[in-house]
């Protein structure tokens, strides 16, 4: 029999030898939520010339309050019907993956199709939340698991959402995403990750064992520090999903005595919404671990801003005011047009944050006042950069500034080389009006460019095998664009999405399920 599993905890659901249909059922983004009466049927073909003479079905579930019938090809296995095997489940407690194991005659079995249908009951008051199923014969029990494991190794592009609580906070608020690739070479499945920015933040995380989520802490770059945590929103084969985000690619060597020898490539992305990367630790579920200082995120000593300044205004994605005339389409998007329009507040003072769609060193800005009334124009300010939009650094301040005119421009300049994602300009105080304006905003910027040690190496560090000793690593660089880019009552049963070219192995696999989904789709019409 080949491999059965069924694993709701990724979009799509990753299938084998399976197709599965749904009714009363939510798909959510790591799991499926059934609600009473709904249920899942899971279509799966045992080889005719395979002697199975005892089998193992194992239901992983979130939480443990929700009661379920399963039933293989219409037999009754576990529930109020059953009389049959009792459910035996272990799990940590509520919310966590709990497994709930069932251990049935091979007699059960058919040659050819097989359904195993897994229900919430009628007068189920809690939902059943489904995060996966297996079948195995019990003298090969995990096949089906070690089956997943070897795919999911493959698909090591990981995208959380995430949030953080400040310490003596009762609310979680949410954070940038976070999205995270390493591979050296070993496709091991990560279990522990830390990193350092640039900027000074920190962040170190344990993830689950089914990379469903992870909890953690984070520490801003002032110091202040908070609970982390995340869930799991999409899991991909890379290169997929990782466009648009800065990768590393390093030839790496190992230290061996006094010399080093070559050891493969590395492979890294880690983007937290935040600075670039300064240091990178982590531990595989092999215990493999390893920590890497990036020279390239290390502060230049010769960091120089060169050739003309140039607008990066183009840049800007989204500006967001804390107040604006929204009535009289006085809104902050007008301080890009670059028309006769405005942006007006009705407040003395006021904050504008600018979104750029990639980091910009600005190191000048111009500001243009409005048509009329002088006494809104700003006169004390604050201009500061962020990666995240959470922690600031501050750039600019200035005091008693004045417009010589209706819509004339002021330029400001200061000493900037770090590129920053967003800008905010916090206005303190105007010329003496009730309400502050300006017409336009632009920032500029210049290239940057550093002097690096000669001969340096691009990272630094360790790494120890698991149950070794611990040895030099180091990388270089590798330039390139390596970043890619059955009805019941009436009800209509639905199919669930999985990857075909995953589910089936071979051009026989793929005939037999195309057969299936065809049959499915003429009853559901």
């Amino acid at each position: 029999m080949e491999p059965v599993f069924a694993d709701f905890s990724t979009r799509p659901a990753r299938l084998s030898n399976a197709v599965v249909g749904h009714h009363r059922c939510g798909i959510a983004s790591s799991h499926l939520a059934l609600g009473a009466g709904g249920y899942i049927k899971l279509d799966f073909t045992v080889d005719e010339r395979e002697d199975i003479a005892e089998a193992v079905v194992t239901v992983t579930t979130l939480g443990g309050d929700a009661p379920m019938d399963v039933r293989l090809n219409g037999k009754v296995l576990s529930g109020e019907e059953s009389g049959g095997p009792s459910a035996a489940s272990a799990g940590p407690g509520h919310g966590a993956p709990q497994e709930t194991v069932l251990t049935l005659p091979g007699d059960l079995l058919v040659p050819g199709d097989n359904i195993l249908e897994i229900r919430s009951p009628r007068d189920a008051e809690a939902l059943l939340r489904l995060r996966g199923v297996t079948v195995d014969p019990a003298h090969d029990r995990g096949r089906a698991e070690r089956a997943l494991a070897a795919r999911t190794a493959g698909r090591s592009v990981l995208a959380f959402s995430t949030e953080r609580r400040a310490r003596g906070a009762v609310a979680w608020q949410p954070a940038p995403r976070l999205l995270f690739h390493l591979d050296g070479g070993e496709r091991a499945v990560p279990a522990h990750l830390g990193w350092r920015g640039a900027d000074g933040s920190e962040a170190a995380i344990g993830l689950r064992t089914d990379l469903s989520g992870f909890e953690g802490h984070w520490r801003a770059a002032d110091g202040a520090p908070a609970e982390y945590r995340g869930t799991l929103m999409e899991r991909s084969a890379y290169p997929e999903g990782t466009a648009g985000t800065p990768l590393h690619l390093f030839s790496t060597e190992e230290a061996r005595g006094e010399s080093w020898a070559p050891s493969g490539e590395l492979r890294l992305l880690l983007d937290a919404g935040g600075a670039p990367l300064e240091r990178v630790s982590w531990t595989d579920r092999r215990g493999n671990t390893a920590s890497i200082t990036l020279s390239s995120a290390a502060p230049a000593p010769e960091a120089v801003t060169t050739g003309e300044l140039r607008d990066v205004t183009r840049m800007v994605t989204d500006v967001r005011a804390s107040e604006e005339f929204e009535a009289g389409g006085e809104v902050a998007e007008n301080l890009l047009r670059g028309s006769r329009g405005k942006w007006l507040a009705h407040e003395e003072t006021a904050e504008i944050e600018f979104v750029l769609d990639a980091p910009a060193a600005v190191s000048a800005y111009r500001l243009t006042s409005a048509n009329d009334a002088s006494e809104r124009d700003p006169q004390d300010w604050e201009l500061a950069g962020s990666y995240d939009g959470h922690t600031w650094s501050d750039l600019d301040s200035r005091r008693g500034e004045r417009f010589r005119g209706r819509h004339r421009t002021n330029e400001y300049h200061f000493t900037n080389t770090t590129p920053y994602t967003r800008y905010r300009l916090s206005i303190s105080r105007n010329a003496g009006g009730d309400e502050t304006q300006l017409s336009r905003v632009e920032f500029l910027a210049g290239e940057t460019t550093t002097h690096p040690t000669p001969d340096a190496a691009d990272f630094t560090g360790y790494r120890t095998p698991a149950g070794g000793e611990p040895t030099g690593y180091r990388g270089t660089t590798v330039p390139g664009p390596w970043s890619d880019a059955e009805p019941m009552d009436g009800h209509v049963e639905e199919l669930l999405a999985g990857e075909l070219g995953e589910t089936a192995r071979t051009l026989d696999d793929a005939a037999r399920l195309i057969g299936k989904l065809a049959a499915y789709m003429r009853n559901s019409g």
